[in-house]
């Protein structure tokens, strides 16, 4: 199997409000995108938004909801006050901030906030992990 994710699907209670939020952030839904499910090109993957209870079908999870504090979704920034400013953009967009901008024990910066459906997200600069000519993650 190749090495790679190329698409997350996030589990969403009100598709119309979920993609109104990631509209917001400046996000532009592909022309794939339909009534059923909404699409984001991020980089060299993309995002989906499902409406919840159809995942729940498709995974065979039927009443149980899907998101947990085991996985969150990262968006790497070029810069470290990138992150304040993006933490300060999500949270005026609808966000509930998780944890604030703080300095890393490893040299970064990092903040986490969570998506209108409890999804768990991480803005992060790691100067150590460059990005590419697309915002593509570089890992050495």
């Amino acid at each position: 199997m190749d090495q790679r994710l190329s698409l997350v699907t996030l589990g969403v209670s009100n598709l119309v409000k979920a993609r109104a939020f990631y509209e917001m952030l400046g996000w532009k839904a592909s022309e794939a995108s339909c009534e059923q499910v909404c699409f984001f090109q991020t980089g060299s993957m993309g995002i989906a938004l499902y409406p919840m209870d159809e995942l729940l079908a498709d995974t065979g999870k039927t009443g149980t909801h899907p998101v947990s504090g085991g996985i969150t979704l990262g968006i790497n920034v070029p810069r470290r006050e990138d992150v304040d400013r993006e933490l300060a953009t999500v949270l005026a967009c609808g966000a509930a901030p998780l944890q604030p901008a703080t300095d890393t024990p490893w040299g970064g910066r990092t903040a986490y906030f969570a998506d209108p459906d409890g999804h768990p997200w991480e803005i992060t600069w790691a100067p150590m992990f460059p990005l590419g000519p697309a915002g593509e993650l570089i890992l050495p």
